[in-house]
């Protein structure tokens, strides 16, 4: 009898969870799907994990993974094709750690200064613009990617993160002289993968036939 696939609570355009869906569609784990809203969260999701952040991975077990790296890692643990894990684990540790605290930081300000009026949203473009050109150098200095000459476990990590960032004055990010970071997120965005598990589908109801996705494909 086949293994009932794992559930994975989602948003679809939550950066945490785009990677995360990223990971497991590479590695070709099914998963049953369960959009949510995050300003209206399901009871399931929040008994599995109370904090009541996504991406939350219920393995068949009971098991909950509700961080998005240990997701990707559970997933390319169990398969990697495009050897995504072989970078340098010092280099991609580093990466993230800067991805999901300082630049995450400058990142949410910037977007929603309106909300930081400490600061203008200029003052924390400028603060996230020096992380920016510095993985601008390692791009350029790496042959394309963060941490080696192909894509590895730092690229699908943060490419969501930039996405998000150049999403907010995309007028502003086109000017910008990165032509590496350019390239490298539009090769992401661009990507058949990227846009498989992007999809859209309706907020998952208790009560309602699975919705299974492999390779972010309804099955």
């Amino acid at each position: 009898m086949a293994e009932t696939p794992p559930v994975l609570y989602s948003f679809r355009r939550c950066p945490y969870a785009i990677r995360a869906r990223m990971a497991l569609a590479a590695a070709g784990v099914t998963v049953e799907l369960r959009e949510v809203l995050l300003k209206d969260k399901p009871a399931a999701m929040l008994e599995a994990s109370p904090k009541g952040t996504v991406p939350v991975l219920v393995l068949p077990d009971g098991a909950v993974i509700a961080e998005s790296v240990t997701v990707m890692r559970w997933a390319l643990g169990r398969n990697d094709p495009e050897q995504w894990l072989a970078g340098p684990a010092s280099d991609t540790r580093e990466l993230i750690a800067q991805n999901d605290g300082p630049f995450k930081q400058w990142l949410d300000r910037y977007k929603y200064h309106v909300r930081h009026p400490e600061g203008s949203q200029t003052d924390y473009r400028q603060q996230a613009e020096t992380i920016l050109a510095a993985w601008e150098s390692r791009l350029i200095g790496q042959g394309g990617f963060l941490t080696g000459a192909s894509a590895r476990l730092a690229d699908v990590a943060l490419f969501p993160f930039v996405r998000q960032f150049a999403g907010v004055e995309p007028s502003w990010w086109a000017q910008r002289p990165w032509p590496a970071l350019h390239a490298w997120l539009q090769g992401w965005t661009e990507h058949s993968r990227f846009a498989a598990v992007m999809r859209k589908c309706p907020p998952w109801q208790p009560g309602q036939p699975p919705l299974y996705w492999e390779l972010g494909e309804a099955v």
